[in-house]
């Protein structure tokens, strides 16, 4: 089976190949014999009903420094193509929400990967409120008084932007932190939505689980512990990746998720556990697929397209 593919992403030139999840489900439908047409998000056009991209033909090697060539730019009607893969990175911004309402004009007659609609209905730190036994006591606001509240109950605590990604804007505060009064005051003249506080877990220092499930099973895991003085384990803040073991719990979390994941057509998401907590559902662009190959766990970028082919 040949395909015809869509990816819209960030800039191809900037990406660090030797941990992009973009780039291996790419690499993986080149093997597979499927031809690649690359557009950036900000190229898409709606014209009476009809969606296209302004983007090129792309190929990729596995090689840093010359990782890719584009050749033969055009315009294409995606309605024309059989699978289009949504990997922008966030922000979960108003740009990324329109782009999931522009995505619905092709779907699902075009595969849109993630379904755009449930892209846009579940935000990663929202939808996990849904599986609520499974998360570490969670407050979203913006009032203060909740907030201050909320510590003294707790304790310690987190606080992080509802849209936030990558770890930017997550701090920890203690019990007694005089710092609480300044950030609220900070979060409340950048954010107009409510944040996240949540009682902050001292098994983060042990790591912060990425699970992978592929069509609403689990494929793979890895953790992310995070460097020294960090309370933060995402990899671009220092974060080291080493290989773990699905624990029970893990796998009970992705038992109550995953036939959700399912039914909204949520082909690849990536999930945080932090001991035994599910803290967050990650189904914008989802990262991962090569650390877990590298400690010899699954192939991911061919179990998402063995998904995808079954569709088509």
């Amino acid at each position: 089976m040949s395909l015809k593919i869509a990816v819209q992403m960030d800039p191809i030139n900037a990406i660090d190949i030797k941990g992009d999840s973009t780039f291996a489900i790419l690499l993986e439908a080149q093997r597979r014999g499927h031809s690649i047409f690359y557009y950036e998000p900000q190229a898409l056009s709606l014209r009476d009903g009809r969606l296209y991209a302004a983007g090129a033909s792309l190929e990729l090697r596995d090689e840093e420094g010359n990782h890719f060539t584009l050749s033969d730019e055009r315009v294409e009607n995606l309605a024309d193509l059989d699978v289009v893969h949504m990997r922008q990175d966030p922000p979960f911004d108003m740009s990324y929400i329109t782009a999931t309402h522009l995505l619905e004009h092709v779907h699902p007659k075009t595969l849109v990967v993630n379904d755009p609609a449930h892209v846009r209905n579940a935000p990663e730190k929202l939808f996990c409120i849904e599986f609520a036994d499974f998360m570490p006591p969670t407050l979203i606001t913006r009032d203060a008084r909740e907030v201050r509240a909320f510590r003294d109950e707790h304790g310690d605590i987190i606080v992080k932007p509802l849209y936030g990604n990558g770890g930017a804007g997550v701090f920890r505060l203690s019990h007694g932190d005089e710092n609480l009064g300044a950030l609220l005051e900070l979060f409340e003249q950048n954010f107009r939505e409510p944040y996240v506080v949540q009682q902050y877990l001292p098994a983060v220092r042990d790591g912060d689980k990425r699970i992978i499930l592929v069509d609403g099973e689990p494929a793979g895991i890895i953790n992310r512990v995070p460097a020294l003085g960090e309370s933060r384990s995402n990899m671009h803040v220092g974060g080291r990746p080493e290989p773990i073991d699905m624990s029970d719990r893990d796998r009970a979390i992705c038992e109550a998720i995953g036939p959700e994941l399912r039914r909204r057509g949520l082909i690849f998401v990536g999930i945080d556990v932090i001991g035994d907590w599910l803290t967050e559902i990650n189904v914008t662009s989802p990262t991962g697929i090569r650390e877990v190959r590298n400690f010899g766990g699954n192939d991911i970028a061919a179990m998402i397209w063995d998904a995808i082919e079954a569709r088509r």
